[in-house]
């Protein structure tokens, strides 16, 4: 069986056609080389390569500057080129940092919306929900606010171990605490949380998934262990800070979801479609044996603007096997998928290359998933709040089969901030 992958959107490694790549240049690689290979690729393998713009490879310096120009713009916002180390470090879950992602409340307060557990701050006691007061004396709130990266980027510094800020917290109880947080490199849990709620309709599972990334099975393990022995009869899945990751991750925590019923069944979890140039490489994937003992008739999934790409496929493909009921905002809508070739040990190349449907040939969300109902994100309270308001919602739908009356206030979307790469994450959510 092919090994596929997927992040950011969906992607994947090379299949087994490596004849068909452009042959790779080990040694004395310039950026012209390889922004030649790039042109080429893209002709070949682009899934809209008869919609590229025009454009005279001779005229850009490089890799990066050409696949810029070279995307299909009325629909290509994900195709990228990364730099060879830090892409296999990110996707390996090496993170040098805060592991921290910022935000603000609808009363204009920066807050800790995401923290890693093996991260400086969260050692010093920091979590989900603190107010940011002030970053080295700076007004983090109003630089998110008005959507300033360079003067956030220029607040946190390089991210580079041993780079220090001084945070002034506001605490939970309201005091304020003053922490000097040096950057360091730790790896990253792509589990945030999981843990069991006793409600009236039974005992439900909370997890909460940050990204598809190598470190990811291994950590699913420990929940879904803990979810079976628990015997949960419902799952509230948190995707809400998801962007991606790969697709043998995305695979098996669909399987463990959909249950023994549906692998016996021989069910298609996904198939990839290509352009007509590659149609050979047309694949339909089974979902894969479960290792625990659970199934599901409905799947509570929480959502922002921030999940996307192998996150809304666990959404998608899951959807013609029980009812997927979505809580938060509508999606990103990235329903299409990248091949990733690496030249020289110097780049990663990841265009858009195909798309990926589920079992009811169902996939063209480019303009996200519309929630069931929407609620904003509640930075205000920690995941295992029942006062965190996606998480009350969530819980009611549970317990009532119903949503609750429409909120008198609106429903907002303020910008975010986090460290990770541009390419693995917007780094900022706009209104």
């Amino acid at each position: 069986m092919r090994k596929l992958f997927l992040a950011t959107i969906i992607f994947a490694l090379l299949f087994s056609s490596c004849k068909k790549d452009p042959d790779p240049v080990e040694t004395g690689l310039t950026d012209a080389m390889a922004r030649d290979s790039l042109y080429y690729l893209m002709r070949q393998w682009y899934y809209w390569y008869d919609r590229m713009p025009v454009v005279k490879k001779e005229d850009y310096s490089g890799p990066y500057e050409l696949m810029e120009a070279m995307v299909y713009p009325d629909y290509d916002k994900w195709s990228f080129v990364a730099d060879y180390n830090e892409f296999i470090a990110e996707m390996s879950g090496e993170f040098v940092g805060h592991g921290i992602r910022i935000g603000v409340d609808d009363g204009q307060k920066a807050r800790i919306a995401m923290i890693y557990k093996r991260s400086p701050l969260y050692q010093s006691g920091v979590r989900r929900g603190w107010i940011v007061r002030s970053v080295n004396g700076y007004d983090i709130a109003g630089i998110i606010t008005r959507g300033d990266a360079a003067a956030y980027n220029n607040v946190m510094g390089a991210g580079t171990a041993g780079v220090t800020n001084k945070f002034i917290f506001t605490k939970p109880d309201g005091t304020d605490v003053e922490i000097t947080s040096a950057k360091s490199s730790f790896d990253v849990n792509s589990v945030l949380f999981f843990d069991t709620l006793h409600l009236s309709s039974g005992i439900t599972g909370q997890l909460v998934f940050e990204a598809f990334i190598i470190p990811s099975p291994a950590e699913l393990d420990t929940a879904f262990r803990f979810f079976e022995k628990c015997g949960i009869k419902d799952l509230i899945l948190d995707l809400r800070y998801n962007s991606g990751g790969y697709l043998h991750v995305a695979q098996g925590l669909a399987s463990e979801i959909a249950g023994q019923a549906v692998y016996n069944s021989g069910s298609a979890f996904a198939t990839l479609q290509f352009n007509d140039k590659n149609l050979d490489e047309n694949y339909t994937y089974k979902f894969s044996d479960p290792d625990y003992s659970l199934s599901f008739s409905r799947l509570v999934v929480i959502s922002t603007r921030m999940t996307a790409s192998a996150s809304e496929a666990v959404m998608n493909v899951l959807k013609p096997f029980m009812d997927v009921i979505t809580i938060g905002d509508t999606t990103n809508g990235k329903p299409v998928g990248m091949n990733g070739w690496s030249v020289g040990e110097k780049y990663w190349y990841w265009p858009i290359t195909f798309k990926i449907i589920n079992k009811d040939n169902e996939g063209d969300y480019f303009e996200g998933i519309t929630p069931d109902k929407s609620v904003p994100d509640d930075i205000t309270h920690d995941f295992d709040d029942r006062n965190e308001l996606c998480l009350k919602e969530a819980i009611n739908y549970l317990e009532s089969g119903t949503f609750s009356a429409k909120r008198s206030d609106k429903f907002y979307r303020y910008p975010q901030y986090s460290e990770k790469p541009a390419w693995r994450s917007s780094g900022i959510l706009l209104k």
